[in-house]
């Protein structure tokens, strides 16, 4: 059977695999995070490109009534678990496009968050107008967003893996170009917003794995989209061993642990604030 026409290929890529087994890598760091944003009781908050809720979950425990929106529906179903399994009632989790905000109301929120997230959707001028027409006047927006060819680990990552990938289709815009501040700039500024409204500061967002930098490498090879479809075509090459090697040799080399059996390493982000 072939896969429909209409077939999301954004949706497709998050939900292959299971990307909560790299979110848990990274809650201390989105829990650190979300401390710096000021959340409070009664905050109206959209967490967009959320997955699980590495972000959304601890807005919550602060007391923010949060929306998480994804495009995966099996992130969405996680979330929806973990947000149960705590009690969080001021916590919900919802299938959405970021491109696309349709279901949700002018001015809803006080706070749109996305950390890593809605960088990858496509048609990035539309997500800037989505979340600036769905954030109040006078709330405030705030990305993170990877930076590209920055020689901290996540770049690398996504960079060694688009050399074992074939070309992307015409028309793809890199989802890294939001890590680049005049292009921020002018996205926002399509969605109205003023050039001195917009500000963009370098940031560390740190990996914390209980095991040995080979085996995060495994974690990302069978649950991270973007690395399982490198590897996939690697394969086709005979080049899987290759890619792994090299993913392997950046792991070791950008770990900051000093014991055996664990892995720390630090990422560069640009941190985007909006003001509306």
């Amino acid at each position: 059977m072939t896969a429909p026409t209409n077939a999301n290929p954004n949706k497709a890529l998050w939900e292959k695999g299971d990307f909560t087994r790299i979110a848990e890598t990274m809650r201390e760091s989105g829990e650190a995070l979300v401390k710096e944003l000021g959340v409070k009781p009664g905050l109206r908050v959209l967490d967009l490109g959320c997955g699980d809720g590495t972000t959304a979950v601890p807005e919550a425990r602060l007391g923010a009534d949060v929306l998480g929106v994804d495009i995966a529906r099996n992130l969405v179903g996680a979330g929806n678990k973990r947000a149960k399994e705590e009690g969080l009632d001021n916590l919900k989790f919802v299938e959405g496009d970021a491109t696309d905000l349709k279901d949700l109301a002018d001015g809803s929120f006080d706070l749109v968050v996305s950390i890593f997230g809605a960088m990858f959707a496509p048609k990035p001028f539309d997500v800037a107008k989505e979340m600036v027409r769905v954030t109040r006047p006078g709330g405030r927006i705030v990305m993170g967003n990877w930076i590209p060819n920055d020689p901290t680990v996540v770049a690398q990552i996504l960079k060694i893996s688009a050399s074992y990938s074939p070309p992307p289709p015409e028309g793809f815009v890199s989802p890294v170009l939001w890590g680049i501040e005049k292009n921020v700039t002018e996205r926002f500024q399509g969605a109205g917003i003023p050039e001195d409204k917009v500000t963009c500061e370098r940031a560390t967002y740190t990996f914390d794995y209980a095991g040995t930098p080979a085996q995060l490498v495994d974690n990302f090879r069978k649950y991270y989209g973007p690395t399982m479809n490198a590897f996939d075509a690697a394969a086709r090459n005979g080049k899987a061993d290759q890619l792994g090697e090299e993913l392997e040799a950046l792991f070791q080399a950008q770990n900051q642990s000093q014991f055996e059996g664990r892995t720390i390493i630090p990422a560069t982000y640009l941190r985007v604030t909006v003001l509306c």
